[in-house]
């Protein structure tokens, strides 16, 4: 499992401008406001070939009772908590400030490592500004400029080596590991014991009742399974249990530790936010997906609302348009069992592979059926197409302009794709390159 790494200090301190330093793109808003960044942001980063999760956090600021900042300070508290280490960063124009102290008290209480980054020292010649930052009462600062680079490669390097050994998963190799997603309290774990038949997690109406994600094998016809149910944040503290809404970093573990991904939601609530950006999280990381709507018996029906409801999961859920729904209870056992047939189709068409002929028939007819548009009054062609790997399906085509090929066509070869070869309740990964020379 990826380390975690956390952002955490002040507003307006350089947080997310450290944070797209390190994950080498723009994928934060940095502004100079404080309080900009007020949800947490997540990349996953490879630095020296060693990959972790990188969290952006809203500003931590300890005095304040604004309503916005109370909420980011918790926010902040729960990323404290998920991660394996955590980087405190300062502000080396404006100086030491009680703010500081403060939170340097909260995390020494941490046990486990934390970082302390004086940012905004831009050469040598500013050193001098970080010696006031000794009233932390810490034996080691950093020096940095998040803009510029100055210092962060050193940084980094003691970072890289302070994370936990990584853990190896226990002999289930053959196994479809199977994630149960989704907030609190839509039935994950009363979906997990009606599929094992029996009560091997705790099943509870109190959101949040489970406290670690369990992982349960059982076979079903000759064929393995780990199921994970997972509810959020590990050793939880009192802020965490209130906020449980805010804990996605779980389910970001155990999306990178399972084969399909089930995204639970509740009929009465519809799609949410959260749920939206946890499916957007599956759908990023190349995982199976399934979309199950539980608790269908406890809407009232007429012939319209199945329809209706499945409208708008997929209006609300556009980049989730191959995931088969379900609608199911996992209190009366209604359709339970098509999730498991449903897990069976989906794990097998994210490791379906496709030969290079019936490929390159297939291609050759899309491109009849619609040419791709002009660039700079050139004909793109596509000239070859192969599929390089699966989970999730990997195609590279090789055209003579690939940066002349819309995203609009793009989506075209896809829906021609998947018309053509399935793979339901997975993505598809279409890279573009230059055509190969002789």
């Amino acid at each position: 499992m990826k380390p975690i790494l956390a952002i955490v200090g002040r507003p307006n301190v350089g947080k997310s401008t450290l944070f797209n330093r390190i994950a080498g793109g723009k994928k934060a808003i940095v502004y100079d406001e404080p309080g900009v960044t007020r949800d947490r942001n997540y990349a996953d980063v490879m630095w020296d070939d060693c990959p972790f999760t990188l969290i952006d956090t809203g500003g931590f600021e300890p005095v304040s009772k604004d309503r916005i900042f109370v909420q980011m300070r918790e926010q902040c508290q729960l990323a404290m908590e998920e991660a394996d280490v955590v980087l405190l960063v300062l502000d080396g124009k404006e100086g030491f400030t009680p703010s500081d102290k403060e939170i340097g008290n909260i995390l020494r209480r941490l046990n486990k490592p934390v970082f302390y980054i004086v940012n905004k020292i831009d050469g040598p010649h500013k050193e001098e500004k970080v010696f006031e930052f000794y009233g932390l009462g810490v034996d080691n600062l950093f020096s940095i400029s998040a803009e510029h680079g100055y210092g962060v490669n050193d940084l980094m390097d003691e970072v890289i080596g302070s994370f936990p050994k990584a853990v190896e998963e226990e002999g289930d190799e053959d196994a479809t590991k199977v994630a149960m997603l989704g907030r609190p309290n839509v039935g994950k774990s009363s979906l997990v014991n009606r599929i094992l038949g029996y009560r091997r997690v705790l099943v509870d109406d109190v959101p949040g009742t489970t406290r670690d994600s369990i992982d349960t094998r059982f076979e079903r016809e000759g064929k393995r399974y780990t199921l994970i149910d997972t509810a959020g944040i590990r050793r939880k503290s009192r802020i965490s249990l209130r906020l449980e809404k805010y804990s996605i970093v779980e389910a970001l573990r155990t999306i990178d530790r399972c084969d399909v991904a089930l995204l639970l939601l509740d009929p009465k609530e519809g799609v949410t936010d959260q749920d939206a950006r946890i499916g957007g999280f599956i759908h990023e990381k190349g995982k199976g997906c399934i979309i199950v709507v539980n608790k269908w018996d406890t809407i009232e029906k007429d012939s319209q609302t199945l329809t209706q409801f499945e409208k708008e999961i997929r209006e609300d859920l556009k980049y989730l348009s191959y995931a088969p729904i379900l609608f199911i209870s996992a209190l009366t056992g209604q359709r339970v069992k098509k999730v498991l047939d449903t897990i069976d189709q989906v794990a097998a068409e994210a490791k379906k592979r496709i030969s290079t002929s019936p490929l390159n028939r297939a291609l050759e007819g899309w491109v009849k059926k619609s040419q791709p548009p002009t660039f700079r009054t050139r004909q793109v062609k596509m000239n070859y197409i192969t599929q390089v790997s699966v989970a999730p399906p990997t195609f590279i085509i090789y055209t003579n302009f690939p940066e002349g090929i819309h995203f609009s066509y793009e989506r075209y070869l896809l829906n021609q794709m998947r018309e053509t070869f399935g793979f339901e309740g997975v993505p598809i990964r279409l890279q573009f390159r230059k055509k190969r020379k002789g």
